[in-house]
């Protein structure tokens, strides 16, 4: 039996795209948001999950809000999965931390990058892929949804991809977004990436896809027949 993360980048902010909010607190959904959130929920209708986490911003919380309602589960927060502090660029649009200098680093080399009196990408992906590996050992067997950002949702999937650091910006995720995780017998894989459609193939006992396809569809409960 295999773990299953599904890792969910918060729903739309009237700021999504526009500023860099960083961990400014109290930056909630808009309509288009809640829209996502509550679409969210529906997707998952099949799939039988065994907790929800989230990063302790508004913007995370209320994107699985509807989706713990649904399945009946409360929202454990997870501080380390918390959006990166952008330090003094904190508030600042998107088209003026573009014209710096320091800009071209964050494209090119973001693991020589930190954020002026803030984190680096480096630290970053450090305490978010360490975040994911402890929900995972604490839940074995089980179906978690994980609520972050985009940035932390690019830099764990960089790292379970093996791609390096440099490059985890041609990793697209989407607001309200699912990328999913199967953890078996140790070995991590990325099995679905930046998803916004139906997740019914997870509607089954969670098997690694892959051994599932291998037994020939023999098996059942778990068990192997012959």
């Amino acid at each position: 039996m295999a773990t299953t993360l599904f890792l969910i980048r918060h729903a739309l902010t009237a700021q999504t795209g526009r500023v860099l909010y960083g961990q400014t607190p109290g930056i909630d959904l808009d309509d288009r948001g809640r829209a996502q959130a509550a679409k969210l929920a529906e997707r998952f209708a099949s799939v039988r999950l065994t907790a929800i986490y989230s990063s302790p911003l508004g913007r995370c919380t209320q994107t699985v809000e509807p989706l713990a309602a649904a399945k009946r589960l409360r929202v454990s927060p997870a501080p380390d999965l918390i959006e990166m502090d952008t330090g003094s660029w904190t508030g600042r649009t998107l088209p003026q931390v573009r014209r710096t200098k320091l800009w071209r680093i964050v494209q090119t080399a973001p693991s020589r990058f930190r954020f002026p009196d803030g984190e680096g990408f480096v630290e970053a992906q450090t305490r978010a892929v360490a975040a994911v590996d402890r929900i995972a050992r604490k839940h074995p067997r089980g179906r978690v949804a994980v609520a972050s950002h985009g940035d932390i949702v690019r830099i764990v999937l960089a790292h379970l991809l093996g791609t390096p650091l440099d490059d985890f910006q041609r990793i697209v995720v989407d607001t309200a977004s699912v990328s999913v995780i199967v953890i078996h017998r140790g070995q991590r894989r990325v099995v679905l990436a930046n998803d916004t459609g139906g997740l019914e193939r997870f509607g089954e006992p969670a098997v690694a896809p892959w051994e599932a396809a291998a037994d020939g569809g023999r098996r059942r409960s778990g068990k192997l027949r012959g």
